[in-house]
Protein backbone atom coordinates (compact mmCIF):
# COMPACT_ATOMS: atom_id res chain seq x y z
CA UNK A 1 0.00 0.00 0.00
CA UNK A 2 1.48 3.41 -0.90
CA UNK A 3 2.64 5.63 1.97
CA UNK A 4 -0.07 8.18 1.21
CA UNK A 5 -2.71 5.44 1.45
CA UNK A 6 -1.31 4.28 4.83
CA UNK A 7 -1.58 7.84 6.13
CA UNK A 8 -5.19 8.13 5.00
CA UNK A 9 -6.02 4.76 6.57
CA UNK A 10 -4.63 5.66 9.99
CA UNK A 11 -6.27 9.09 9.92
CA UNK A 12 -9.59 7.40 9.20
CA UNK A 13 -9.03 4.78 11.91
CA UNK A 14 -8.12 7.46 14.48
CA UNK A 15 -11.21 9.47 13.62
CA UNK A 16 -13.43 6.41 14.02
CA UNK A 17 -11.94 5.44 17.41
CA UNK A 18 -12.07 9.05 18.66
CA UNK A 19 -15.67 9.29 17.55
CA UNK A 20 -16.56 6.14 19.48
CA UNK A 21 -14.96 7.45 22.67
CA UNK A 22 -16.61 10.82 22.18
CA UNK A 23 -20.04 9.23 21.86
CA UNK A 24 -19.42 7.04 24.89
CA UNK A 25 -18.32 10.00 27.01
CA UNK A 26 -21.22 12.16 25.90
CA UNK A 27 -23.61 9.44 27.04
CA UNK A 28 -21.97 9.44 30.50
CA UNK A 29 -22.57 13.18 30.99
CA UNK A 30 -26.22 13.46 31.87
CA UNK A 31 -28.02 16.78 31.50
CA UNK A 32 -29.35 18.75 34.44
CA UNK A 33 -33.01 18.23 35.30
CA UNK A 34 -33.55 21.95 35.81
CA UNK A 35 -32.35 25.31 34.59
CA UNK A 36 -29.52 26.57 36.79
CA UNK A 37 -30.27 28.96 39.65
CA UNK A 38 -28.17 32.04 40.30
CA UNK A 39 -27.06 31.84 43.93
CA UNK A 40 -27.27 35.63 44.20
CA UNK A 41 -31.06 35.37 43.89
CA UNK A 42 -31.21 33.59 47.24
CA UNK A 43 -31.64 35.65 50.39
CA UNK A 44 -32.44 34.93 54.02
CA UNK A 45 -36.04 36.00 53.31
CA UNK A 46 -36.64 33.82 50.25
CA UNK A 47 -39.42 31.30 50.98
CA UNK A 48 -38.04 27.79 50.63
CA UNK A 49 -40.29 26.68 47.77
CA UNK A 50 -40.16 29.87 45.71
CA UNK A 51 -37.42 29.05 43.20
CA UNK A 52 -37.50 25.27 43.10
CA UNK A 53 -39.87 24.50 40.22
CA UNK A 54 -39.83 22.34 37.11
CA UNK A 55 -40.12 23.43 33.46
CA UNK A 56 -43.90 23.69 33.83
CA UNK A 57 -43.62 25.92 36.87
CA UNK A 58 -44.77 23.20 39.28
CA UNK A 59 -43.01 22.97 42.63
CA UNK A 60 -40.45 20.20 42.99
CA UNK A 61 -40.60 20.45 46.79
CA UNK A 62 -42.68 18.02 48.87
CA UNK A 63 -42.58 18.54 52.65
CA UNK A 64 -45.12 15.82 53.45
CA UNK A 65 -42.82 13.19 54.97
CA UNK A 66 -40.71 15.59 57.05
CA UNK A 67 -43.57 17.78 58.26
CA UNK A 68 -45.75 14.76 59.07
CA UNK A 69 -43.05 13.26 61.25
CA UNK A 70 -42.38 16.60 62.93
CA UNK A 71 -46.08 16.91 63.79
CA UNK A 72 -46.05 13.34 65.13
CA UNK A 73 -43.18 14.31 67.42
CA UNK A 74 -45.14 17.39 68.52
CA UNK A 75 -48.25 15.33 69.20
CA UNK A 76 -46.34 12.72 71.21
CA UNK A 77 -44.67 15.43 73.27
CA UNK A 78 -48.03 17.13 73.85
CA UNK A 79 -49.53 13.89 75.13
CA UNK A 80 -46.63 13.38 77.57
CA UNK A 81 -47.22 16.89 78.87
CA UNK A 82 -50.80 16.02 79.74
CA UNK A 83 -49.63 14.17 82.85
CA UNK A 84 -48.93 17.50 84.54
CA UNK A 85 -51.17 19.73 82.40
CA UNK A 86 -54.29 17.61 82.92
CA UNK A 87 -53.25 15.78 86.09
CA UNK A 88 -53.73 12.38 84.42
CA UNK A 89 -52.10 8.99 84.22
CA UNK A 90 -50.52 8.18 80.86
CA UNK A 91 -50.83 5.03 78.74
CA UNK A 92 -47.50 3.49 77.71
CA UNK A 93 -49.13 1.52 74.91
CA UNK A 94 -50.63 4.69 73.46
CA UNK A 95 -47.23 6.38 73.43
CA UNK A 96 -45.73 3.34 71.71
CA UNK A 97 -48.55 3.41 69.16
CA UNK A 98 -47.91 7.08 68.45
CA UNK A 99 -44.21 6.29 68.05
CA UNK A 100 -45.01 3.61 65.44
CA UNK A 101 -48.09 5.36 63.98
CA UNK A 102 -50.38 2.42 64.67
CA UNK A 103 -53.92 1.90 65.97
CA UNK A 104 -55.05 5.40 64.85
CA UNK A 105 -53.37 6.76 67.97
CA UNK A 106 -53.26 10.47 67.09
CA UNK A 107 -55.98 12.97 67.99
CA UNK A 108 -56.55 16.53 66.79
CA UNK A 109 -54.54 19.22 68.59
CA UNK A 110 -55.78 22.56 67.26
CA UNK A 111 -53.19 24.62 69.13
CA UNK A 112 -50.41 22.78 67.28
CA UNK A 113 -52.14 22.47 63.92
CA UNK A 114 -52.17 18.67 64.29
CA UNK A 115 -54.90 16.99 62.24
CA UNK A 116 -55.29 13.42 63.42
CA UNK A 117 -56.51 11.90 60.14
CA UNK A 118 -53.49 13.26 58.28
CA UNK A 119 -51.12 11.55 60.71
CA UNK A 120 -53.05 8.33 61.25
CA UNK A 121 -53.55 7.72 57.53
CA UNK A 122 -49.96 8.44 56.56
CA UNK A 123 -47.33 5.81 55.86
CA UNK A 124 -44.78 7.56 58.08
CA UNK A 125 -43.67 6.90 61.64
CA UNK A 126 -41.01 8.02 64.09
CA UNK A 127 -39.66 4.69 65.28
CA UNK A 128 -38.24 3.43 61.99
CA UNK A 129 -36.05 6.49 61.45
CA UNK A 130 -34.78 6.66 65.04
CA UNK A 131 -31.02 6.03 65.08
CA UNK A 132 -31.28 4.93 61.46
CA UNK A 133 -27.66 5.77 60.63
CA UNK A 134 -26.51 3.13 63.12
CA UNK A 135 -26.19 -0.63 62.72
CA UNK A 136 -29.39 -2.62 63.03
CA UNK A 137 -28.39 -3.75 66.51
CA UNK A 138 -27.59 -0.23 67.73
CA UNK A 139 -30.69 1.24 66.13
CA UNK A 140 -32.99 -1.31 67.68
CA UNK A 141 -31.38 -0.79 71.08
CA UNK A 142 -32.03 2.97 70.81
CA UNK A 143 -35.66 2.34 69.82
CA UNK A 144 -36.16 -0.17 72.63
CA UNK A 145 -34.77 2.41 75.06
CA UNK A 146 -37.45 4.89 73.96
CA UNK A 147 -40.11 2.19 74.39
CA UNK A 148 -38.84 1.54 77.90
CA UNK A 149 -38.91 5.26 78.70
CA UNK A 150 -42.58 5.35 77.67
CA UNK A 151 -43.26 2.68 80.28
CA UNK A 152 -41.31 4.69 82.86
CA UNK A 153 -43.26 7.80 81.93
CA UNK A 154 -46.56 6.01 82.36
CA UNK A 155 -45.50 4.59 85.73
CA UNK A 156 -44.31 7.97 87.02
CA UNK A 157 -47.52 9.66 85.87
CA UNK A 158 -49.40 7.64 88.50
CA UNK A 159 -47.57 9.72 91.10
CA UNK A 160 -48.59 13.08 89.66
CA UNK A 161 -50.60 13.84 92.79
CA UNK A 162 -47.60 13.33 95.08
CA UNK A 163 -44.73 15.60 96.01
CA UNK A 164 -41.41 14.13 94.91
CA UNK A 165 -38.61 13.51 97.35
CA UNK A 166 -35.45 11.43 97.50
CA UNK A 167 -36.52 7.91 96.56
CA UNK A 168 -40.12 8.89 95.74
CA UNK A 169 -41.60 9.89 92.37
CA UNK A 170 -43.95 12.85 92.09
CA UNK A 171 -44.00 16.53 91.28
CA UNK A 172 -41.31 19.06 92.09
CA UNK A 173 -43.07 22.35 91.46
CA UNK A 174 -44.70 21.79 88.05
CA UNK A 175 -42.25 19.08 86.96
CA UNK A 176 -42.94 15.34 87.21
CA UNK A 177 -39.86 13.33 88.21
CA UNK A 178 -39.03 9.72 89.02
CA UNK A 179 -37.68 8.36 92.30
CA UNK A 180 -34.17 9.55 91.39
CA UNK A 181 -35.40 13.06 90.61
CA UNK A 182 -35.16 12.68 86.82
CA UNK A 183 -37.78 14.36 84.60
CA UNK A 184 -38.45 11.50 82.19
CA UNK A 185 -40.49 13.58 79.74
CA UNK A 186 -37.42 15.74 79.11
CA UNK A 187 -35.21 12.68 78.67
CA UNK A 188 -37.57 11.36 75.98
CA UNK A 189 -37.93 14.68 74.18
CA UNK A 190 -34.22 15.51 74.11
CA UNK A 191 -33.26 11.94 73.27
CA UNK A 192 -35.49 12.14 70.19
CA UNK A 193 -33.96 15.47 69.18
CA UNK A 194 -30.72 13.52 68.87
CA UNK A 195 -31.80 10.05 67.80
CA UNK A 196 -34.53 11.29 65.45
CA UNK A 197 -33.71 14.79 64.19
CA UNK A 198 -29.93 15.06 64.43
CA UNK A 199 -29.37 11.49 63.29
CA UNK A 200 -31.86 11.40 60.42
CA UNK A 201 -31.27 14.94 59.17
CA UNK A 202 -27.51 15.12 59.61
CA UNK A 203 -26.25 11.57 59.35
CA UNK A 204 -28.68 10.20 56.80
CA UNK A 205 -30.33 12.84 54.60
CA UNK A 206 -27.45 15.34 54.56
CA UNK A 207 -24.65 12.79 54.60
CA UNK A 208 -25.14 9.42 52.92
CA UNK A 209 -28.31 10.84 51.37
CA UNK A 210 -26.22 13.20 49.25
CA UNK A 211 -25.30 10.23 47.06
CA UNK A 212 -28.90 9.90 45.83
CA UNK A 213 -29.74 10.17 42.12
CA UNK A 214 -30.22 13.67 40.78
CA UNK A 215 -30.65 13.00 37.05
CA UNK A 216 -34.07 11.39 36.94
CA UNK A 217 -37.39 12.25 38.54
CA UNK A 218 -38.72 9.71 41.05
CA UNK A 219 -41.54 7.78 39.41
CA UNK A 220 -44.87 9.49 39.95
CA UNK A 221 -43.23 12.54 41.56
CA UNK A 222 -41.83 15.88 40.42
CA UNK A 223 -38.51 15.68 42.26
CA UNK A 224 -35.29 13.71 42.09
CA UNK A 225 -34.26 11.50 45.01
CA UNK A 226 -31.53 13.96 45.99
CA UNK A 227 -33.89 16.93 45.85
CA UNK A 228 -36.31 15.10 48.12
CA UNK A 229 -33.65 14.13 50.66
CA UNK A 230 -32.69 17.77 51.09
CA UNK A 231 -36.33 18.92 51.28
CA UNK A 232 -37.16 16.24 53.85
CA UNK A 233 -34.30 17.44 56.04
CA UNK A 234 -35.68 20.98 56.02
CA UNK A 235 -39.22 19.72 56.67
CA UNK A 236 -38.16 17.67 59.69
CA UNK A 237 -36.56 20.79 61.16
CA UNK A 238 -39.36 23.33 60.68
CA UNK A 239 -42.95 23.79 59.52
CA UNK A 240 -42.23 27.32 58.31
CA UNK A 241 -41.49 28.49 54.73
CA UNK A 242 -38.74 30.71 56.12
CA UNK A 243 -36.94 29.14 59.05
CA UNK A 244 -36.59 31.60 61.96
CA UNK A 245 -37.92 34.50 59.85
CA UNK A 246 -37.69 37.81 61.68
CA UNK A 247 -35.68 36.40 64.56
CA UNK A 248 -33.24 38.44 66.60
CA UNK A 249 -30.94 37.30 69.37
CA UNK A 250 -33.57 38.42 71.87
CA UNK A 251 -36.72 37.19 70.10
CA UNK A 252 -37.47 34.07 68.07
CA UNK A 253 -39.52 35.26 65.12
CA UNK A 254 -41.32 32.01 64.26
CA UNK A 255 -42.92 29.17 66.15
CA UNK A 256 -40.36 26.36 66.15
CA UNK A 257 -40.15 23.06 67.99
CA UNK A 258 -37.36 20.86 69.30
CA UNK A 259 -34.11 21.14 67.30
CA UNK A 260 -35.50 24.08 65.33
CA UNK A 261 -35.97 26.04 68.53
CA UNK A 262 -32.69 25.07 70.21
CA UNK A 263 -30.61 26.12 67.21
CA UNK A 264 -31.93 29.65 67.77
CA UNK A 265 -31.48 29.50 71.54
CA UNK A 266 -28.03 27.93 71.68
CA UNK A 267 -26.27 28.94 68.47
CA UNK A 268 -26.59 32.71 68.46
CA UNK A 269 -23.57 33.04 66.19
CA UNK A 270 -25.10 31.15 63.28
CA UNK A 271 -28.86 30.56 63.65
CA UNK A 272 -29.54 33.38 61.16
CA UNK A 273 -27.51 31.56 58.48
CA UNK A 274 -29.42 28.27 58.54
CA UNK A 275 -32.23 29.20 56.17
CA UNK A 276 -29.85 30.53 53.53
CA UNK A 277 -27.69 27.42 53.92
CA UNK A 278 -30.71 25.24 53.15
CA UNK A 279 -31.56 27.41 50.13
CA UNK A 280 -28.01 27.37 48.78
CA UNK A 281 -27.76 23.62 49.24
CA UNK A 282 -31.03 23.08 47.40
CA UNK A 283 -29.93 25.41 44.59
CA UNK A 284 -26.65 23.50 44.41
CA UNK A 285 -28.64 20.32 43.81
CA UNK A 286 -30.44 22.03 40.93
CA UNK A 287 -27.06 23.16 39.57
CA UNK A 288 -25.39 19.77 40.18
CA UNK A 289 -22.77 21.67 42.16
CA UNK A 290 -21.52 19.05 44.61
CA UNK A 291 -18.86 21.32 46.07
CA UNK A 292 -21.42 23.90 47.17
CA UNK A 293 -23.85 21.18 48.27
CA UNK A 294 -21.31 19.54 50.56
CA UNK A 295 -20.26 22.93 51.93
CA UNK A 296 -23.81 23.80 52.98
CA UNK A 297 -24.46 20.30 54.36
CA UNK A 298 -21.31 20.57 56.46
CA UNK A 299 -22.45 23.93 57.84
CA UNK A 300 -25.90 22.63 58.81
CA UNK A 301 -24.50 19.48 60.37
CA UNK A 302 -21.70 21.10 62.34
CA UNK A 303 -23.70 24.07 63.60
CA UNK A 304 -26.76 22.06 64.63
CA UNK A 305 -24.53 19.63 66.53
CA UNK A 306 -22.81 22.55 68.20
CA UNK A 307 -26.24 23.88 69.22
CA UNK A 308 -27.20 20.74 71.14
CA UNK A 309 -23.75 20.54 72.76
CA UNK A 310 -24.17 24.15 73.86
CA UNK A 311 -27.65 23.29 75.13
CA UNK A 312 -26.22 20.46 77.22
CA UNK A 313 -23.65 22.78 78.77
CA UNK A 314 -26.25 25.53 79.16
CA UNK A 315 -28.62 23.33 81.15
CA UNK A 316 -25.80 22.07 83.34
CA UNK A 317 -25.07 25.71 84.11
CA UNK A 318 -28.74 26.31 84.93
CA UNK A 319 -28.56 23.52 87.50
CA UNK A 320 -25.85 25.53 89.26
CA UNK A 321 -27.66 28.87 89.11
CA UNK A 322 -31.16 27.62 89.95
CA UNK A 323 -32.40 28.28 93.47
CA UNK A 324 -35.04 25.55 93.93
CA UNK A 325 -35.06 21.78 93.65
CA UNK A 326 -37.80 22.06 91.02
CA UNK A 327 -35.74 24.33 88.78
CA UNK A 328 -32.62 22.24 89.28
CA UNK A 329 -34.46 19.01 88.44
CA UNK A 330 -35.89 20.55 85.28
CA UNK A 331 -32.48 21.84 84.21
CA UNK A 332 -30.72 18.52 84.74
CA UNK A 333 -33.51 16.62 82.98
CA UNK A 334 -33.01 18.70 79.83
CA UNK A 335 -29.25 18.54 80.17
CA UNK A 336 -29.17 14.75 80.53
CA UNK A 337 -31.35 14.32 77.45
CA UNK A 338 -29.03 16.48 75.39
CA UNK A 339 -25.96 14.67 76.72
CA UNK A 340 -27.47 11.37 75.58
CA UNK A 341 -28.10 12.90 72.15
CA UNK A 342 -24.46 13.88 71.70
CA UNK A 343 -23.79 10.29 70.56
CA UNK A 344 -25.47 11.21 67.27
CA UNK A 345 -23.09 14.08 66.57
CA UNK A 346 -21.18 12.23 63.85
CA UNK A 347 -19.72 15.41 62.38
CA UNK A 348 -17.83 15.87 65.65
CA UNK A 349 -17.01 12.14 65.81
CA UNK A 350 -18.90 11.56 69.05
CA UNK A 351 -19.77 8.00 70.04
CA UNK A 352 -22.05 6.36 72.61
CA UNK A 353 -19.19 5.91 75.08
CA UNK A 354 -18.58 9.65 75.18
CA UNK A 355 -22.22 10.26 76.16
CA UNK A 356 -22.48 7.31 78.53
CA UNK A 357 -19.31 8.18 80.42
CA UNK A 358 -20.65 11.67 81.14
CA UNK A 359 -24.10 10.39 82.10
CA UNK A 360 -22.71 7.73 84.42
CA UNK A 361 -20.45 10.23 86.18
CA UNK A 362 -23.42 12.54 86.73
CA UNK A 363 -26.29 10.30 87.83
CA UNK A 364 -25.17 6.68 88.12
CA UNK A 365 -25.58 6.78 91.86
CA UNK A 366 -28.21 5.63 94.32
CA UNK A 367 -30.16 8.86 94.32
CA UNK A 368 -29.31 10.35 90.91
CA UNK A 369 -30.36 14.00 90.84
CA UNK A 370 -30.28 14.24 94.62
CA UNK A 371 -26.58 13.26 94.65
CA UNK A 372 -25.41 15.89 92.16
CA UNK A 373 -22.60 18.27 93.14
CA UNK A 374 -20.92 21.27 91.58
CA UNK A 375 -17.84 19.13 90.93
CA UNK A 376 -19.85 16.59 88.91
CA UNK A 377 -21.53 19.36 86.90
CA UNK A 378 -18.25 21.19 86.25
CA UNK A 379 -16.50 18.02 85.08
CA UNK A 380 -19.28 17.21 82.62
CA UNK A 381 -19.35 20.76 81.27
CA UNK A 382 -15.59 20.78 80.77
CA UNK A 383 -15.55 17.53 78.80
CA UNK A 384 -18.33 18.68 76.45
CA UNK A 385 -16.95 22.19 75.99
CA UNK A 386 -13.51 20.86 75.15
CA UNK A 387 -14.76 18.30 72.63
CA UNK A 388 -16.97 20.80 70.79
CA UNK A 389 -14.61 23.76 71.22
CA UNK A 390 -17.38 25.83 72.82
Amino acid sequence: MPIKAYKLYFISLFATVFGLFSCENSNDVQPNLRSKIDYSKLTATTPYKQLFVDAKGDTTVDFTSGNTRLRMFMALNYYMGSAVRDNKALDANLMKAMYTNSASSFTDISSLGVIAKDLNSSAFQLRNITASSKSNTEAEAARARIDALFLDMATISNSVGNTASKGAAGKLGTYLVDAKGIETAQIIQKSLIGALQIDYINNVLLNTGLNANNYVVVEGKKYSALEHNWDEAYALLTLNPIYLAGSTDATRGTSESFLGSYIWEYNKANYANFHLAFLKGRAAIVNNDMTELKKQAAFIRSESEKAIASAAVGYLAKWKTSTTDAARAHAIGEGLGFIYSLRYCNYYNIDAKFSDDILNALINSTNGFWDLTNDKINAASEVISTKFKL
